[in-house]
């Protein structure tokens, strides 16, 4: 049976993933700032909460993220980008998850194939950025791609069928878009998860990015 554990449950996606994976008969673990306390911007927290887990599992994936937070809507011009805003963004979007992956380590198997994943974002490829615009999220992203694409040159020294990977779900039907999807085609969260949990899945390649299709972003 696949061990799965999802991380940011209680959100959108992260919900729509644990139904998902439960439905097709996964053992399922789920942890959330609502539901467990568990706060992604605290090492202290998320080392305390993955320690008390046993066992090794298939499946670990970060589900978490903000696009505006304490306030900060996404920047239209570099004008408006604060210190403030962007080391919030830095804390729960690039920060947060590798220090899930820093702590879940004990946690991937080394005989055998599993995968670590996170939510990225295809706005976070410096080479797709085309309009400017929503600063402190790009960059974090961005910085989110490059910690785990590092990690998973690393990871391959101890867990060599390890795989760790960013994926971009396309825009999502949730309150974290609601307000800005006006202009974009949404999924439901329910087909979002599919998708995703296909792309996973489909895996050969560790340190990758790449979205809801499958299809690779460049960096």
């Amino acid at each position: 049976m696949t061990r799965t554990l999802i991380i940011g449950a209680s959100g959108g996606i992260g919900r729509a993933l644990a139904e998902a994976a439960w439905a097709r008969g996964d053992e399922v673990t789920t942890l959330s700032r609502s539901e467990n306390g568990l706060d992604l911007t605290t090492e202290a927290s998320i080392a305390d909460h993955l320690s008390t887990l046993t066992g090794t599992f298939d499946l670990i994936f970060v589900a978490t993220g903000a696009l505006v937070i304490n306030g900060a809507e996404p920047e239209k011009s570099i004008k408006q980008v604060t210190p403030q805003a962007m080391a919030d963004q830095f804390a729960l979007n690039a920060i947060g998850p590798l220090m899930v992956l820093k702590h879940a380590l004990p946690l991937i198997p080394k005989d055998r194939r599993a995968v670590f994943a996170a939510l990225s974002a295809r706005v976070g490829s410096i080479s797709d950025n085309q309009i400017g615009g929503w600063t402190s999220y790009r960059v974090a992203k961005a910085a989110l791609n490059q910690a785990l694409h590092t990690a998973a040159i690393e990871l391959k020294r101890t867990h060599k069928q390890a795989i760790v990977t960013c994926l971009h779900p396309g825009t999502v039907a949730t309150n974290f878009t609601a307000k800005y999807a006006a202009r974009h085609k949404t999924v439901a969260p329910e087909e979002a998860a599919t998708n995703l949990l296909s792309v996973i899945d489909g895996l050969t390649e560790t340190g990758r990015f790449y979205d809801y299709s499958g299809a690779e972003i460049p960096w």
